[in-house]
């Protein structure tokens, strides 16, 4: 029997009222209690979660992923060395909100209000009212629940005049926020959606950085800015450069009061910082570290700042009981990067995978594979996903089972022994036994998605690519012999690429149940 605090305090209030109630009362106060006991006793031996996401970080950043990399990652690699590495895991779709919205909720972001792109400035909550979400499973788990960095997930900004926030739905506008009421807190953002603990911001072109619910400072970013906005000398304002050391600290300083708290529940940390996404805001240590120019060096910042986060971890008495997930929400925007390179401005360096100089003065962030961020390539979708759990996971082992962000949902779920209801998470899978190098293919297919709504599934060996509105049909690829996606097969296996666009349809459309596709 579940009893919640809830409805404790209703029949307090009922029974205060009533004599015959006053033994009834201590009754329930006794099986509450009891209950909770129950609940921290079981939590106690659950397992700590560390979630770490990159934001923008390429397939090919990581030296454990390619061997070719520029850019020196050793506590990435030696995470990988020391747990397993997905070598076919994928985040849905090629730009950040969506990806994060597939991880956060264990369904695909076509399912929900926004079908394609990323949520634009003051936005609502991409995630339904009352939809469940992984932090908030996690906590009616019995963890206690923390994220700092990026959330990109919607809020509901409170203004002094009860319209919308000046720039809403805009990524850019002179008077960005102006009617703010900075005195109010935002409703329907990371707090209410599971985190008891949060510092960050939601959108970075929103600038505004929340604890908990409360506005406390903003982001100094060269794009964006909150000139117009009235009563902020409160707020802090935080150099771009300086806020990955800032989350770094946050996130260690949380590690660190858990370890030394009485209580023993286990915790969710969610370090989900805006690294190495544009800005390349390079702390003045790590200017010229990498030869893989100033994206390199922000890789590289990044590498040492997990580091210090898994040292924290690795001196306590937590180290084995604790899972650590590293991913990235999409790939690379930049298609090559280097020394003699210029990546203060992106576009100059997106240039086609044919055009690439192969030399090794360049640093190519997405490995061989083909596109970048926004694109449906596997550049833009397939991600670095490395999971340690010391003594449980096999050391230095490489998965390529299909693996996708949304499946963290559903693993983690199995993993805590949490049942998740059927309605629920319905686009994630259980994928603990690969977790666990327990090889079994649990998922047959991976849908994708580009930005701007070109969907494609992945199946097996193979890849098909919807037509966009300049083609007359699709694209098929032979990705285990075709890792770079340079040779087009529809018209060679034209009846395969029919099948898998027909499936691609059914998992699409709103009859769709995830037990056709075990």
């Amino acid at each position: 029997m579940k009893i919640s605090k809830e409805s404790v305090s209703i029949y307090i209030n009922k029974s205060a009222r009533s004599k015959h109630g006053f033994y009834s009362l201590i009754v329930l106060c006794v099986m509450f209690f009891s209950s909770c006991q129950t609940q921290k006793e079981k939590a106690s031996t659950l397992p700590n979660i560390i979630l770490i996401l990159a934001d923008d970080l390429g397939y090919g950043d990581l030296g454990s992923y390619n061997d070719h990399s520029l850019v020196p990652t050793p506590n990435l690699d030696k995470l990988a060395s020391e747990g397993i590495s997905f070598t076919n895991a994928y985040c849905p779709v090629s730009v950040c909100t969506p990806s994060r919205y597939a991880l956060m909720t264990g369904t695909y972001p076509f399912r929900s209000w926004k079908k394609s792109g990323v949520l634009a400035n003051y936005e609502p909550s991409m995630i339904s009212e009352g939809q469940l979400t992984l932090p908030k499973m996690l906590q009616e788990a019995g963890y206690t629940t923390a994220g700092f960095g990026k959330w990109h997930l919607g809020a509901t900004f409170p203004t002094l005049d009860g319209l919308k926030p000046a720039g809403y739905g805009q990524f850019k506008s002179k008077n960005n926020g102006e009617n703010i009421d900075l005195s109010k807190p935002i409703k329907n953002g990371p707090v209410d959606k599971g985190f008891e603990n949060w510092y960050g911001f939601s959108c970075a072109s929103e600038c505004w950085v929340m604890e908990g619910n409360d506005i406390v400072a903003a982001l100094q970013h060269e794009f964006y800015n909150i000139d117009a906005v009235k009563g902020k000398e409160h707020i802090q304002i935080i150099p771009s450069n300086e806020y990955l050391k800032l989350l770094t600290k946050k996130s260690i300083a949380f590690l660190s009061q858990r370890f030394k708290s009485p209580d023993k529940s286990p915790f969710f940390l969610y370090f989900a910082p805006y690294v190495p996404h544009i800005p390349l805001s390079v702390s003045d240590e790590y200017i010229g570290k990498t030869k893989a120019g100033t994206y390199g060096d922000y890789v590289a910042e990044l590498d040492s700042k997990i580091g210090e986060i898994l040292d924290t971890l690795e001196s306590s008495d937590q180290k084995d009981n604790t899972i650590i997930i590293f991913a990235s929400d999409n790939g690379s925007q930049f298609e090559r990067t280097g020394l003699h390179i210029d990546n203060a401005n992106p576009s100059n360096d997106l240039v086609d995978v044919k055009g690439k100089n192969n030399g090794t003065d360049e640093h190519h962030p997405n490995g061989n594979l083909k596109g970048s961020k926004w694109t449906i390539w596997e550049g833009g979708v397939r991600m670095p996903f490395i999971v340690k759990w010391a003594d449980k996971i096999p050391l230095g082992v490489k998965s390529d089972k299909l693996f996708a962000l949304n499946d963290v949902m559903a693993t983690l779920g199995a993993l805590v022994n949490y049942d998740l209801p059927e309605n629920v998470a319905i686009d994630s899978y259980d994928q603990s036994l690969n977790f666990l190098g327990k090889e079994n293919n649990i998922r047959n297919t991976v849908v994708v998605q580009s930005s701007n709504g070109q969907m494609g599934l992945r199946k097996g060996d193979w890849k098909y690519i919807q037509p966009n509105e300049n083609e007359l049909q699709g694209q098929l690829y032979n990705l285990a012999e075709d890792e770079s996606e340079s040779n087009d097969l529809i018209n060679e296996h034209f009846e395969l690429g029919e099948e898998m666009k027909k499936e691609l349809l059914e998992i699409t459309s709103n009859t769709y149940s995830k037990n056709q596709n075990k």
